[in-house]
């Protein structure tokens, strides 16, 4: 079942930028979903896809010392992000601060996102059979 009614969309805007604020992600969903796609969805790996689809989890890390800052206060082994490269099909010669930060922190984008899926799933689910909707124990 397809959310429907303007109020149904609203709602989930709403919720969708309620966990953008409270969550801390590294990118707002609301930007990477249009109305026409918000109508269609009935489930969170919907949104998903949109996000995967229109790049939202692509997160650019440039400049070798702020690189270098992420990679340090993240991965200061660099155990993770060179095996997110080697996932990729990386090589170690063609891999730099960079990328390394970069992956990591795209990484860790979709880790925060796919947290969610499951509040996001029970509003979608509580708006389709008109369940009383509430955020932080606030009816909206």
């Amino acid at each position: 079942m397809e959310l429907t009614t303007e109020k149904e969309i609203k709602n989930l805007y709403d919720y969708l930028k309620y966990l953008d604020y409270n969550y801390n992600l590294d990118f707002e969903i609301c930007e990477y979903i249009t109305e026409e796609e918000a109508k269609e969805i009935e489930e969170a790996e919907q949104i998903t896809d949109i996000l995967e689809d229109t790049g939202a989890f692509e997160i650019n890390i440039i400049y070798y010392h702020k690189a270098m800052k992420y990679l340090q206060e993240n991965d200061s082994s660099l155990n993770e992000s060179i095996n997110i490269a080697l996932e990729y099909g990386y090589t170690l010669e063609n891999i730099n601060s960079e990328l390394l930060a970069s992956l990591l922190a795209s990484q860790e984008a979709r880790n925060q996102y796919y947290k969610l899926e499951t509040l996001i799933n029970d509003f979608i689910n509580n708006l389709k059979e008109n369940k009383p909707l509430q955020i932080n124990g606030l009816d909206i």
